[in-house]
């Protein structure tokens, strides 16, 4: 059976994956974490467990585009700091998905993107009462990066949800715009690239699900464009307001499916 009849996709959610997809090469190069909606499109497309394989792919393409235009921006030390704990929640996610059936799944990814949702919010009310500092390489940031490593890396391995609690510690450490897209972007590529062996050994990605990743990829490099031209541009606290809406609403309908 081809990979575009295997989960019976009609033409209406193809067209929802290939939007799902433009969003995360739009995500990628303007607005961190926005792709939790491509998540919730993904997940209420597939199978729960399939989903997270399936769009793995799509998210190294983007991660592909954003290192090679916010390269220059990168902060290594920051990103030395948050890997080892990165890892070991990586481990964890790994352990759990061993465990959890689809059902379970896709429940842990409609309560992740609920908790995403209120750690979004909880991020820029707070943003919006403290001023920016440069990152620090202090005690207590080295335990913040451990926390937030962790709970990173179990969200990603289990939903590839990792996007805002990431986009919460950098922004919590005082980067800037380009600052943090270049950091995130390093991060997330080898952060994903990691994930592939494990997601391999689980069955989440086969010839199959790479089949369907050729289909959608190509969707990825004109949100990429996208939002490379809207990132001086956008109006960036209604966009939130909207990828709020709309991870809240893709996490309710994943718990009640």
């Amino acid at each position: 059976m081809n990979t575009m009849t295997l989960w019976h996709i009609s033409g209406w959610e193809f067209a929802a994956l290939a939007f799902a997809a433009l969003l995360v090469g739009f995500s990628k190069t303007a607005v961190n974490g926005a792709n939790t909606v491509s998540l919730a499109v993904f997940a209420a497309v597939l199978p729960a467990r399939a989903s997270t394989g399936v769009l793995l792919p799509v998210l190294i393409a983007g991660d592909l585009l954003a290192v090679a235009i916010y390269r220059r921006h990168a902060h290594w030390p920051t990103l030395w700091r948050l890997f080892p704990a990165v890892a070991a929640g990586v481990v964890l996610g790994t352990l759990f998905l061993l465990w959890a059936d689809d059902g379970i799944v896709r429940t842990s990814i409609g309560a992740i993107l609920l908790l995403m949702a209120a750690v979004t919010l909880w991020r820029r009310r707070r943003a919006d009462h403290e001023e920016t500092t440069e990152p620090d390489s202090g005690r207590a940031a080295r335990v913040t990066a451990r926390s937030y490593g962790v709970l990173g890396g179990f969200t990603t391995m289990v939903a590839n949800a990792g996007g805002p609690v990431m986009s919460m510690y950098l922004l919590s450490a005082g980067f800037r715009k380009l600052g943090f897209l270049g950091t995130s972007a390093f991060f997330f590529l080898i952060v994903n690239v990691s994930k592939v062996p494990f997601s391999v050994g689980l069955g989440l990605i086969d010839g199959r699900s790479l089949l369907l990743d050729a289909a959608l990829v190509v969707f990825v490099v004109p949100g990429a464009f996208l939002g490379t031209w809207a990132v001086n541009r956008i109006n960036q606290r209604l966009f939130e307001h909207l990828v709020i809406a709309a991870t809240v609403v893709g996490g309710v309908q994943l718990l009640v499916r």
